[in-house]
């Protein structure tokens, strides 16, 4: 009950951070996301490594709607029920789901390697793409992005946990961040606001 309580207290923090109060409040447009479009306090690009060693921006992905959440492999909780979240979400938008791309950027390069990401990410729909950055690179998008990153010691050096923000952040096909979804939105209302993107 203790970790859960302090994981509702960072994600809150986290979301304050992004200026989304209006998170608490009834939502006024079309979205059971957060509306932050135009908000000038969140980042806007990338640059980043595919698991083949590809430098990505986000206009790569120009033309899709494009999820970004930022975690790591080896997240006990978060990470792999929003990637399983927004799998069912893809299955939910048929045909529309190509043109979406859902992309998981590492907070922890120290461990997650190309090779895992490669495995590990895509696991969930093979449309999936994770990236990754050196240290120098994983702080600036952290930073760009107000993404909240702590790393707590665990039971040997190589099993420490990372503390990190767990919203998924959603640009629409031009390229503007339009969205955040907070953990645990069900897979339904998540297609529903891609939906709407891919259609705006």
């Amino acid at each position: 009950m203790r970790r859960a309580t302090a994981w509702a207290a960072l994600a809150t923090a986290a979301l304050l951070a992004f200026g989304c109060d209006k998170l608490f409040t009834p939502a006024a447009g079309p979205f059971h996301g957060v509306d932050v479009t135009g908000s000038p306090a969140m980042g806007t690009d990338f640059r980043l490594k595919d698991p083949d060693g590809k430098e990505r921006t986000l206009a790569d992905f120009r033309g899709k709607v494009v999820a970004i959440f930022f975690g790591y492999t080896q997240c006990p909780d978060f990470c792999p029920t929003t990637l399983a979240d927004f799998a069912n979400a893809m299955q939910i938008l048929g045909a529309d789901a190509q043109r979406v791309q859902v992309i998981l950027i590492t907070v922890d390069p120290k461990r997650d390697t190309p090779e895992l990401l490669k495995q590990y990410v895509p696991a969930f729909n093979p449309t999936f793409l994770g990236l990754y950055g050196d240290a120098a690179a994983t702080a600036k998008v952290t930073k760009d992005f107000k993404i909240y990153v702590n790393e707590r010691p665990g039971s040997a050096p190589n099993r420490y946990l990372v503390d990190h923000s767990s919203q998924t952040l959603v640009f629409d096909p031009q390229g503007r961040l339009r969205l955040m979804i907070p953990y645990g939105a069900p897979a339904a209302k998540i297609a529903s606001d891609l939906k709407i993107l891919l259609n705006s």
